[in-house]
């Protein structure tokens, strides 16, 4: 269950066209989603990080991907088929200035 997640999640593959090596890919998603729920990655995590810290060997890199960023489709920048329309002047009423 941890090598089918392990193999999932970077190649970004769909639950359902896991390798048959795996086993069930439903069996694996729910086990994984039930030790999602009950905490147990987060005490896997949490002892793995501890032993890292202890051995020496934990450091901390953060990598920020930006190709993963889409833009709406209006933002493509595509010539506009109709005209803006001008910003009129803004003119004082005669009647507010005779009063």
């Amino acid at each position: 269950m941890i090598d089918a997640s392990a193999f999932k999640f970077p190649t970004g593959t769909q639950w359902v066209h896991l390798s048959k090596k795996y086993g069930n890919w439903r069996s694996i998603y729910n086990r994984r989603r039930m030790w999602a729920i009950d905490g147990t990655w987060e005490r896997v995590f949490t002892a793995l990080m501890a032993q890292a810290e202890a051995d020496g060997g934990l450091s901390w890199a953060v990598s920020v991907d930006s190709t993963l960023v889409r833009a709406h489709q209006h933002a493509a920048g595509a010539r506009k088929t109709w005209p803006r329309p001008q910003n009129r002047p803004i003119m004082p009423s005669d009647g507010l200035a005779a009063g």
